[in-house]
Parts: C-alpha cells; structure tokens; sequence
C-alpha cells in the first residue's frame, strides 16, 4: 500500500521547489508522475512558480467541488500509469479532497506527496491541512528562517509593508496585494502587539 505525505512548512521553505525536484526525481528514472495545484492559489495561473525563478505547468487545477479521485481515474486512463501525484498549495483543498487523496493511495496505490502551509497568517488552520494532520501516514516540517535568525514557524501578512492581524483567510502574494514573511514565535508576537 501507498501512503499519503504531506510535507507542511512556513512561507519560503521551500515548498514548491523540493516538490519540482521530487519530480525531476521521478522523471529522470523514466516514471511518470502527475502534478496537482488548487485553483484557490491564482499565482502563476496553471504553474507552479517557485520563489527561486523556477516553474513547471501543472496537469491539473483542483477546483473546490471536484472529484480528484475520479480526475485521477481519468487521467490513468487517457495517459497510463502513475508513479506519484504531487500536490501543490494543499492547505486549499477540501476535507473530502484530502480523503479521495488518501483513497488514491490506498486503493490505487499510488504514494501521494502533500505540500502546503499548515497555518494561515492568524494562526488558523487550512481546511486541506487540518485534515492531513489528522490522516496523513506520513507528516514532515519543512524548516526555514525568521529575519531574527530562529526557526520559523508563523506566516506573518503584510500590506504596504506593515503586517497585519485581520482580513479574508486567503489572499494570494502577488496577486492580491499582499506579501508574507516567515516568523518565529517571538517576532509573530512582537509585530501583533506593536499593532494594538
């Protein structure tokens, strides 16, 4: 049996590259793999776009009501066998999307590998992430940095450079207007309170 991953970290940690690289990987040894982005994240259309400069078009914008089991489904039949499906940007996705996830790697044993932030600028979680916390046979921390120098683990929102506290839990970076910078704790905290 396949397992379900998800590979959760802060902004800048790295994300979507190690998830380019995972598919290089897997495309050098002649496997194929199909890559899934939610349609929720705007940024880079129907690419991913690493903050490295790297993109890769996606083989399938997951929109909020469909069936990725049977999008898969179909995929195998059009284009044959899959080796893996990575996800990109999976906080965006439904709690049943995360579930047909997992039934994909269960019943068609094919390993499905999960990137996305696990909080949102507030401290809430994803809806996709919450439940891969809950489900997931395999969880992994991507690590990155604060400016301060410790371990990130908080998205701080930024508008017109001055973080903020409240407002839609989605908002897209550079497309929306907004920025993010990966926190600590300490920081997190500092720039809230330098707020009130």
């Amino acid at each position: 049996m396949s397992k379900l991953y998800f590979r959760y970290g802060a902004m800048n940690s790295g994300k979507s590259t190690h998830l380019m690289q995972v598919a290089h990987n897997y495309e050098e040894r002649g496997m194929n793999i199909l890559i899934i982005k939610s349609s929720t994240d705007k940024k880079g259309g129907d690419k991913l776009v690493s903050r490295l400069g790297v993109e890769r078009t996606v083989d399938l914008l997951a929109k909020k009501d469909d069936n990725i089991f049977e999008k898969v489904s179909q995929w195998v039949e059009l284009n044959g066998k899959i080796h893996c499906i990575l996800v990109d940007e999976v906080q965006f996705l439904k709690n049943y999307q995360i579930d047909q996830l997992l039934e994909i790697a269960v019943v068609k044993d094919i390993p499905v590998i999960c990137y996305g932030l696990r909080t949102d600028f507030q401290m809430n979680g994803f809806e996709g992430s919450e439940r891969l916390l809950l489900i997931a046979h395999s969880i992994e921390e991507m690590k990155t940095i604060c400016k301060c120098g410790n371990k990130a683990i908080l998205n701080g929102r930024k508008i017109n450079g001055r973080f903020v506290f409240e407002g839609e839990q989605i908002a897209i970076d550079n497309v929306d207007d907004v920025e993010y910078e990966s926190l600590c704790g300490d920081c997190y905290f500092k720039y809230k309170k330098s707020r009130n």
